[in-house]
């Protein structure tokens, strides 16, 4: 089985840093990086591209809202179509990066509250979605498989490799739990590798309820602003490999 070990990275900004990104790319084997809104400005970014450039890492565009304050994580009532304009906004400035350091951005989407604005009103989704392809028509898409921006991006015809998370929990709806609940972030190494060795044996993760989900998946994020994401991410490289899968970017899983 192929899978993509993916992280959120380039999340500081300024003389301040989130995570040990060079830890973690040297881990993983697709990129999402901060564009400047909720994480994230032009040094790093283009520190972000030369590592992943180095270590052979495909990188995407981890556009935000525009709060560095919330990080991202709060929910915002903006327009949808002025939320677009963000997104493409975030897009291209990581791909002039890239493209000046002789790399190119191979996938991108939203982050933190997004995800929760997404599935309240799906225009931001669609919008979003709408300026990616036109911008470039082999962007890859990663995403919840069950959920509505899985749904568009196949209609439009956006490839899409399906993600679910080794830190986070899940609901029996397989929606995340939210962060501000008890065992919504999960940093137990043994945890980790007990889920990740299930989704690997049958597709599943189980929600907190303990009834089994079924996820139509490729790509295993880790959070790096997680407590112990590099233990993690190498807990799940470890896991996957002893599993007999083969680690490999999104650019090799899309469709």
């Amino acid at each position: 089985m192929k899978i993509d070990i993916n992280s959120d990275l380039g999340e500081g900004f300024g003389r301040w840093k989130m995570g040990d990104d060079e830890a973690l790319m040297k881990l993983i084997s697709s990129a999402n990086i901060a564009c400047g809104f909720h994480a994230g400005d032009a040094v790093i970014m283009t520190r972000m591209v030369e590592a992943a450039k180095e270590n052979g890492v495909a990188i995407g565009a981890h556009c935000g809202l525009p709060d560095l304050l919330g990080f991202g994580r709060v929910p915002m009532d903006i327009n949808p179509r002025d939320l677009q304009k963000h997104m493409l906004y975030q897009l291209g400035a990581l791909s002039a990066i890239a493209k000046v350091g002789g790399y190119k951005v191979t996938h991108a989407g939203g982050h933190g509250a997004m995800g929760t604005m997404f599935a309240k009103n799906h225009e931001y989704v669609e919008l979003m979605l709408d300026v990616f392809k036109a911008y470039d028509k082999d962007l890859i898409h990663a995403t919840a498989p069950n959920g509505y921006a899985a749904t568009y991006a196949r209609k439009i015809g956006v490839r899409t490799v399906g993600k679910v998370f080794a830190d986070r929990a899940y609901d029996d709806e397989g929606r995340l739990v939210n962060r501000r609940l008890p065992g919504a972030v999960i940093t137990d190494l043994n945890e980790v590798v007990a889920r990740v060795s299930q989704f690997l044996n049958d597709g599943t993760f189980t929600a907190q309820s303990g009834k089994r989900v079924k996820f139509d998946a490729q790509c295993i994020l880790i959070h790096s602003d997680t407590p112990g994401a590099v233990d993690i991410a190498r807990t799940v490289r470890e896991t996957i490999e002893k599993g007999g899968g083969k680690i490999v970017p999104l650019t090799e899983l899309a469709n």
